[in-house]
């Protein structure tokens, strides 16, 4: 079996697309993911959102195959802070349960750190929902750090 994580093609999109259907279902009855579904979550098709993301330089995003079948995609930006340094974003990054530990993720983050170096940002966020052990495990692996909490009240 051969792991690959590369720049994603216009022909891909609405298999990405499923991918992250697939992502916001996971995630919605866990902890924060009710919340987190409906507010972070692109409003817009998502797929429109992708096309943006490919014809932006400050934007990519990114397949993980595995004998060349997609199972993974991620997606990062970069913005620019108050002191017009460069943050990177992992907006997104999902692998399928079948193909969880077969290093799928660390090649897609692998290749999110290589692009956000080369844009000298000064660091790299993502988010993990507080329910989610493995996404925070996943992110500790590669040095990621907690840095802000968000706290919410449900009326």
């Amino acid at each position: 079996m051969e792991e690959q994580a590369r720049t994603a093609s216009i022909t891909e999109l609405p298999i990405i697309a499923e991918l992250a259907d697939e992502a916001v279902r996971e995630q919605m009855d866990g902890r924060g993911g009710y919340i987190w579904s409906r507010r972070e979550t692109s409003t817009v098709p998502y797929i429109l959102s992708l096309e943006a993301a490919m014809s932006s330089p400050d934007e990519e995003v990114w397949v993980g195959t595995l004998d060349s079948a997609i199972l993974s995609y991620a997606r990062a930006k970069v913005e620019v802070l108050r002191t017009g340094e460069y943050l990177g974003l992992v907006t997104d990054i999902y692998v399928t349960p079948e193909a969880r530990s077969v290093g799928l993720g660390e090649a897609l983050i692998n290749v999110i750190i290589a692009w956000c170096s080369e844009r000298k940002c000064v660091g790299i966020d993502s988010m993990a929902l507080p329910g989610n052990r493995e996404t925070k495990n996943f992110f500790e692996t590669f040095g990621f750090k907690a840095r802000l909490l968000t706290v919410h009240r449900s009326l």
